[in-house]
């Protein structure tokens, strides 16, 4: 049987959202397989990246009328991707909403967007809120493509995931693992816009700044890398213990400086796990410099797949988790994320 699904993705970096339109089908061998078949990404106008942007600042009402307001956005960006594309036989849409707060220590995750209003609009069979179940079973609630790369993405050692945080998955002793490594995009969007700019194309910025190495040892010296996963970032996490670092220092040279951590930080962890052949994904993967100096610090082979995975693998995967919760299979991997078991999780409606 082939399923067709969306999967509706909003990063941390606030680009944009992404929709992705999938198929599945499980071959003779039970091994399930995919084809993207269209993909858009939808800019946030500077109304919509404000609001979302400065959510974690809401009242408890305005955080209510937020997951209404965003919800119906959601619903009519997808009829909007259906009409651009004249799509039939949709079988269901996934939402990963939007994250305002990620705090799984306290037992709570939040995820902006009714899936409620999404149906209202598109007469279609949502699934949404992914992550509150693991949280509430002991996990992380993150990360959760890591099922998406043991059962679609399998040829490679590991997947990492380049956006708003760097994570990874790989398998260790048979079971896969996967945590996040450190910010990424969230911290560079910030402060190439200090400079006028919305992101740092290419590294450039970065290139011509200078690396600030006390700064830099400090940022090294963070207690969560010493962590052993599952293990899980935030924007609060950035909040407070990134940016009060950064804030005074000069934009251009802290671009430098981050970008040097970040890539330390990557690879440390492909060389503490012999990673051998990874696969790169996500807006930062256009990251030619972060890349450069990765590069400079492993002998893993990195590869730098099809435009259309580099954008849309996340997309892809909350669409496949959609449809792995509507068939009540195992969606979310209790070794990526620490919960008490292997779980299916997602509200459908």
């Amino acid at each position: 049987m082939i399923f067709h699904a969306l999967g509706l993705m909003s990063g941390t970096s606030l680009d944009g959202l992404d929709i992705c339109h999938a198929s599945f089908q499980k071959d003779d061998l039970g091994q399930w397989q995919f084809r993207i078949l269209n993909a858009s990404t939808f800019p946030y106008t500077e109304v919509w990246e404000n609001r979302l942007r400065n959510a974690t600042r809401l009242s408890a009402e305005e955080l209510y009328e937020l997951n209404s307001d965003y919800g119906f956005y959601l619903g009519e960006k997808a009829n909007e991707f259906i009409k651009e594309y004249s799509l039939k036989n949709i079988d269901l849409i996934a939402s990963h909403g939007h994250t305002v707060f990620h705090q799984p220590q306290k037992k709570f995750t939040v995820q902006t967007g009714d899936g409620r209003a999404i149906k209202l609009l598109t007469k279609l069979p949502v699934v949404y809120d992914f992550r509150s179940q693991d949280v509430l079973m002991g996990g992380n609630g993150a990360p959760l493509v890591p099922i998406g790369d043991e059962l679609l993405f399998s040829e490679y050692d590991a997947c990492l995931n380049i956006g708003g945080f760097s994570n990874i998955s790989f398998k260790e002793n048979g079971h896969r693992i996967a945590f996040d490594i450190c910010p990424v995009n969230i911290v560079l969007n910030h402060f190439a816009k200090k400079v006028g700019k919305d992101f740092d194309e290419n590294g450039n910025l970065a290139r011509t700044g200078k690396v600030d190495h006390a700064l830099l040892s400090k940022l090294n010296s963070l207690p969560f890398y010493q962590e052993k996963p599952p293990k899980s970032l935030g924007m609060e996490w950035v909040a407070e213990n990134i940016l009060p670092h950064l804030e005074n220092e000069n934009s251009i040279d802290v671009l430098a400086t981050f970008t040097e951590h970040a890539a330390i930080q990557v690879a440390e962890v492909l060389n503490r796990n012999a990673i051998q052949k990874i696969v790169f994904t996500g807006g930062g993967t256009y990251n030619t410099y972060f890349l450069e100096r990765i590069k400079t610090k492993t002998e893993t082979q990195i590869i730098v797949p099809e435009e259309e995975i580099i954008n849309f693998k996340e997309a892809l995967i909350f669409a496949f988790m959609g449809v792995l919760r509507v068939n009540n299979e195992i969606n979310i991997l209790s070794s990526a994320t620490g919960s008490s078991e292997n779980h299916c999780s997602g509200i459908v409606i």
